[in-house]
């Protein structure tokens, strides 16, 4: 039994070991997890799979992006936002996607609020929330990883202040691991960003 400190993946090498149960989370954990995201789209989609996973396991969700990428046309914030309520039919009985009718809602209603902003307006106010890594220590376990901090729960409250649904604290963290708007690799992990 693992004691939450970093493992040695199927190449030796030590990873988080969350990351270690399946060949989809090797690659997701040493190619995406934690490396920095720009652009509103691609906000906007972290945000939105972020808001389908709560309640679930990551990998339910990794499993079906290419679903949910085709069902919310590629997270185009203008096209989702052009979304109607045939789009929300089809949605809900898409078996491609998690069918959660209050996260499609959320979906389909934070690109409306989204397609209102000035261009890398959504970028701007997620990134104006990641914190100094100098006054973060470096994980050693998994216990040392939070599932909220005061930058997460501030994040959340921007957000829902300016009209998003589905954005608690919890959520905001883990788009900001995901995101690389914080570095919560294992000290030992291959894929830590170096200091």
């Amino acid at each position: 039994m693992s004691d939450g400190a970093a493992l040695a993946g199927p190449d030796g090498a030590l990873r988080c070991p969350w990351a270690l149960s399946t060949p989809d989370y090797v690659t997701y954990h040493d190619e995406e997890w934690g490396r920095p995201v720009h652009g509103d789209d691609a906000l906007y989609e972290r945000l939105s799979l972020e808001a389908f996973q709560s309640g679930l396991s990551w990998i339910t969700i990794l499993r079906r992006r290419s679903g949910f990428r085709t069902a919310f046309a590629d997270f185009k914030i203008a096209s989702v936002a052009a979304f109607t309520d045939e789009d929300r039919e089809r949605l809900l009985g898409d078996p491609g996607i998690i069918r959660n009718r209050a996260k499609i809602d959320a979906t389909l209603a934070n690109a409306r609020v989204l397609a209102e902003w000035s261009p890398g307006e959504l970028d701007e106010l997620i990134w104006s929330h990641a914190p100094d890594p100098a006054n973060r220590s470096v994980p050693k376990t998994l216990a040392d990883v939070p599932a909220i901090t005061p930058d997460s729960t501030a994040l959340s409250k921007a957000l829902k202040k300016r009209g998003l649904r589905f954005v608690g604290p919890t959520t905001a963290y883990a788009l900001m691991q995901a995101c690389g708007l914080v570095d919560d690799h294992l000290a030992t992990c291959v894929a830590r960003s170096a200091p």
